[in-house]
């Protein structure tokens, strides 16, 4: 294969969603960790289903939702000043120690987010992180009125970037967006941080699981559906060595 542009997933894959832990811990002592898990699992789960009921609502909107879905949940009194505390956490998220350095290993390809992200919370990241003078483009899935793994959000490399299926890498340590993409007809690289070996000696030395290690669990493997990534990796910095190999 020839990869011409390398495409990235936002949440989780350059940008640790984890991060949220130190405000969400900060508001609420002793429910950190749970509230983060909650949060993101709920936050997804509102992608997949209003992707079904054709009931789109911005990743904002997603995101302000199941976070009050959580602390609701939790029986957590709130205010504004918290509620809009925690949330700005979104955009100013946390990159991956190597995301960096493994863009700069590829500045010979183009280079793109693609996320189920709204356009003003994925500017307002890119630019508070400083990729923005990296990246050749940063694509919402807004336009499609959708979110991945919808054939319709990956359509829109191709239109934005001018790059065929089979020229694109795109890279996810989301499970279901990796499968979704390869579905699709794009090279897919998986970043496997947890492994399942991994996963089992974690469960099995915990005399009670953390909210965290059932996150792991349960959004962190690679799902059962017959699609397997073209690589697997187990972080960002394995790809300009992979890339390497294409040229």
């Amino acid at each position: 294969m020839r990869i011409k542009a390398v495409v990235f997933d936002a949440y989780g894959t350059l940008y640790d969603v984890q991060s949220v832990a130190a405000v969400t811990n900060q508001a609420f002592p002793g429910y950190g960790e749970l509230i983060t898990q909650i949060w993101r699992l709920k936050q997804l789960e509102y992608t997949w289903l209003r992707s079904l009921m054709n009931r789109y609502e911005d990743f904002s909107v997603i995101t302000r939702d199941s976070l009050t879905f959580t602390l609701n949940v939790l029986g957590l009194t709130f205010n504004g000043a918290v509620f809009d505390r925690i949330m700005d956490k979104y955009i100013h998220l946390d990159l991956y120690p190597d995301a960096k350095q493994a863009l700069t290993g590829l500045k010979d390809r183009k280079l793109a987010i693609l996320s189920n992200g709204s356009t003003d919370m994925l500017n307002s990241l890119v630019r508070n992180t400083g990729l923005h003078s990296i990246l050749d483009a940063t694509i919402s899935i807004d336009s499609t009125k959708t979110f991945k793994p919808s054939p319709r959000t990956y359509e829109l490399i191709e239109s934005n970037l001018d790059v065929k299926p089979h020229e694109v890498l795109f890279v996810s340590s989301n499970p279901f967006d990796a499968c979704g993409a390869k579905a699709f007809g794009l090279n897919v690289a998986w970043i496997e941080r947890v492994t399942p070996q991994a996963m089992a000696a974690e469960l099995a030395k915990a005399d009670l699981v953390r909210p965290l290690s059932m996150f792991k669990a349960l959004r962190m493997q690679m799902d059962e559906f017959g699609m397997e990534p073209d690589f697997r990796i187990s972080a960002l910095a394995d790809l300009p060595r992979l890339m390497t190999a294409d040229a």
